[in-house]
Formats: C-alpha cells, sequence, structure tokens
C-alpha cells in the first residue's frame, strides 16, 4: 500500500483538510491569475492564510458530505427506491454523483460562497447561479469518475477537481 493510502486511512479529516487548502488555494490563484493574465498573487497574505483555512473547512464539510450521500444513496438502494442497476459500479458512481451534486452541492457552494465574501470583505451572491451550473456539466461527471474510485483516492480528487474547474473558469473569462 502506497504512503498516500495510508496518510489518508490514518488521517481522514486532516487529509481532506489539507488536500483541499492546498489544491483549492491553488485552484483560485490559477483562475485568477488567467482572469488577470498576471500570476502576482490577488489576495493579500492575510487573505490567502484565510482562504487556505476556509478552503480546508470546506474539505471536512464535503468529506462528512461524501459519507452522507453514500449513506444516502445506500437507503435508497437497500429501499428499493432505485432500479437495480444503480446498486454498482458506474451506476453506483453515477447516481452517487447525481445526489451528492444536486442535495449536496448548493448548499455547499452557498456556504463557500458566505466564507468567501467574509473573507473579501463583499457581499451577495453574484455569480452563485454560474457556480451552480456546474453540478450539472462540470461535478456530476467529475464525481462519477471521482466516486468509482477506491474511497481513499475520492477526496484527493474531488480536490484536483477543485483546482482543475478554476482553471476552466479563469481560462474562460481570461
Amino acid at each position: 500500500m502506497n504512503s498516500y493510502v495510508l496518510w489518508v486511512k490514518a488521517n481522514p479529516l486532516g487529509s481532506a483538510a489539507l488536500q483541499f487548502a492546498v489544491l483549492g488555494t491553488l485552484g483560485e490563484w490559477l483562475a485568477a491569475s488567467c482572469r488577470r493574465r498576471r500570476t502576482a498573487l490577488p489576495f493579500t497574505a492575510l487573505q490567502l492564510v484565510l482562504k487556505a483555512a476556509a478552503w480546508a473547512l470546506l474539505g471536512l464539510v464535503i468529506k462528512y458530505g461524501f459519507s452522507g450521500m453514500k449513506g444516502f444513496t445506500h437507503a435508497l438502494v437497500d429501499g428499493h427506491f432505485l432500479p437495480g442497476f444503480l446498486a454498482q459500479g458506474l451506476g453506483w458512481a453515477f447516481a452517487l454523483s447525481v445526489f451528492t451534486n444536486l442535495l449536496f452541492g448548493p448548499q455547499m457552494m452557498a456556504f463557500h460562497r458566505i466564507e468567501d465574501n467574509l473573507i473579501m470583505g463583499q457581499r451577495g451572491f453574484k455569480g452563485i447561479q454560474r457556480a451552480w451550473w456546474t453540478l450539472v456539466w462540470f461535478w456530476i461527471p467529475a464525481h462519477t469518475v471521482t466516486f468509482c474510485l477506491p474511497v481513499e483516492y475520492q477526496i484527493g480528487l474531488a480536490a484536483v477537481w477543485g483546482l482543475v474547474l478554476g482553471l476552466i473558469l479563469g481560462l474562460s473569462r481570461a
């Protein structure tokens, strides 16, 4: 077993927080760099630390959300509320991704927007509808792939997907 898997198994919450703190903050910096066409840090040092902390907290929220949505989806399968082909394999990963992103995703994104607004001294939810659309066109397919992997790799890949989405959104606004 590789050291990454051992680390994630020994530190499920800490590893989720750290992976999101690093990759989420890096994704924001890359997106801002693409939009501004400069690599200068778009945050003050204090904002950078607070953003990393916000991403770490979001990593914990996502770790718990993934676990909770797995239980929810299992309950639907066990109660025969889902067709049998959604009980395993790619069907399971797709069903879990749909429920995670449509039932958990909007609230998680609103929470993250509130965090970011507090850090940046802003108000409102400008752009939240665009963020919510990513749940459909990006996150459902991305998390379908994520949920096909062993659990030890899922949070790490989710953090990487966040970085990828930051790049996509940054380049699309460049």
